[in-house]
């Protein structure tokens, strides 16, 4: 498995993430002691997870992804032979439950929401903590045609001085943007390199072969930067590995089970997803593998966070760190992704 610097931090990170978001909705804590077992025997050190997990959040499961987790390095002991990310929630998206339904990036919210984690995690720092959507109204979740909105939200200086402040007391080592715009990533970049505060080491957003969007306009900045994607949704939710093929609703799947998820299955993305599958096949490829492969390929990535509901899924996800797409295939994905660009941004 192979390690990339994780931002200009002295950390180095698995090419793939085990993503947890499934952990204590679809999946049990047997379930995910597993798929954790399984992906550090492949060399994965990375695992990444938020307050807010599982997915979709309720107030009846909320907080135990982490609990998960923490419960995971006890067992084993193996804390430190993890790169463990975790996020803070932001404001809205129907968790009110949350501390008190604000949830602000402030010095009150912060060092709360960060101390509930460590505790759930059963740890003493987090190595990448990341703010996981803004606190202002900005396009993110597939939203599209920013409207600009005069309204008050915490200072990015105060939020960026309030990391430091946790980086100084050892409780984070890096810090992180999830869901953010150009302007939000190099605002706090500015910010870090002016003051001397901690600087964004990542980026956590979505981008798959049904949303490109990211190379738009942060692409360069991972760059030029040094502050590299954590790609999430890699898999479209599992539209690109062909499962969901002409409408099917299998039994499990993600998408068959909430309806709330429809962000990949207009009938845009259905077609370009057939586009994909068909010329995996072409080519004798899995086209989940295919899929994550070119994602992991790309050069502004620096992970690429994988996720599953059964070991025979993530033995999949893991083999294909190992799969270099010809370009014969890359030219493939090139022309659908013309003939069709972006179709669930």
């Amino acid at each position: 498995m192979e390690l990339r610097q994780l931002g200009r931090s002295g950390l180095h990170v698995s090419s793939l993430c085990l993503g947890s978001m499934t952990w204590g909705e679809q999946n049990d804590e047997a379930q995910a002691f597993a798929q954790l077992d399984r992906a550090r025997g492949a060399g994965i050190n990375f695992v990444d997870t938020a307050e807010m997990y599982p997915v979709p959040p309720r107030p009846e499961t909320y907080s135990r992804t982490e609990q998960i987790l923490g419960n995971y390095f006890k067992a084993r002991g193996n804390r430190q032979d993890w790169v463990l990310a975790s996020k803070i929630a932001g404001p809205g998206n129907g968790i009110g439950y949350i501390r008190d339904g604000q949830l602000k990036h402030d010095r009150a919210h912060i060092a709360a929401a960060l101390d509930a984690s460590l505790q759930r995690l059963q740890t003493d720092w987090i190595d990448l903590y990341q703010l996981h959507w803004p606190e202002r109204s900005t396009n993110f979740f597939g939203k599209l045609g920013y409207q600009h909105q005069e309204q008050g939200f915490t200072a990015l200086q105060e939020t960026l001085d309030v990391l430091g402040e946790q980086v100084k007391a050892g409780k984070i080592r890096q810090v992180g943007l999830s869901n953010e715009t150009p302007w939000g990533l190099m605002s706090y970049l500015q910010l870090a390199e002016r003051l001397g505060l901690p600087r964004m080491v990542s980026i956590q957003n979505p981008y798959n072969l049904l949303n490109r969007t990211f190379e738009v306009g942060l692409a360069e900045i991972a760059h030029r930067e040094d502050c590299g994607l954590l790609a999430y949704s890699p898999l479209a939710f599992g539209m690109l590995s062909g499962k969901y093929e002409n409408g099917a609703r299998p039994a499990g799947g993600r998408i068959s089970l909430y309806s709330r998820f429809t962000r990949y299955t207009n009938p845009q993305s259905e077609r370009a997803c057939a586009a994909y599958v068909a010329l995996a096949r072409e080519h004798g490829l899995d086209p989940a593998q295919m899929a994550l492969a070119f994602v992991t390929s790309r050069p502004f990535v620096t992970s690429n966070i994988i996720g599953a509901t059964t070991l025979e899924q993530l033995d999949s996800n893991l083999g294909s760190a190992s799969l270099q797409l010809s370009d014969e295939v890359l030219a493939g994905i090139e022309a659908i992704h013309q003939a069709q660009p972006n179709p669930a941004p």
